[in-house]
């Protein structure tokens, strides 16, 4: 009985060391080196994406506020586009995305624009909402919808 009360009190410690751990890194801790960069493979060449040294419109249209750079993906799998704000990015966890506030949800929804405009031409768009209900559930749904473009997800 001991011992199970002991491998318990392991696993309890081990828990609670791994959950403060994620929350100091997410806190900005020790492990926080400054700014996070966003990443996206695109299927194309560098010269591609940034044609005549230009940069997509949705990454330009940001302008100073971020730096970008391209290295070659794994396998020659076409070119790996990484983008991070230039200030600190603080405002960009889960509270913020939940609120509608999050700093970093431009540059993702940038990134996912120049992705799209590199490798088919066009930005892509989601289908138009099955619903027009004016009510609370059709509002929802654009609301949704809306703030996936930013988010990266539901």
């Amino acid at each position: 009985m001991a011992r199970v009360v002991r491998l318990g009190a392991v696993a309890a410690g081990a828990v609670g060391a791994l959950i403060a751990a994620r929350r100091v890194r997410r806190a900005g801790g020790p492990g926080k080196t400054g700014p996070t960069w966003l990443g996206v493979t695109v299927l194309a060449p560098p010269d591609r994406i940034a044609a005549g040294g230009e940069l997509p419109e949705p990454l330009r249209a940001l302008g100073d506020a971020v730096e970008v750079r391209m290295q070659p993906a794994p396998g020659d799998r076409g070119t790996e586009v990484y983008a991070r704000l230039r200030d600190d990015g603080q405002g960009s966890g889960t509270a913020a995305r939940l609120t509608g506030r999050d700093r970093m949800g431009p540059l993702r929804q940038a990134l996912r624009e120049a992705k799209s405009l590199v490798e088919t031409g066009e930005v892509l768009r989601t289908d138009a909402v099955e619903t027009t209900h004016p009510g609370p559930r059709g509002r929802l749904i654009a609301a949704l919808d809306e703030r996936a473009q930013k988010a990266g997800r539901l």
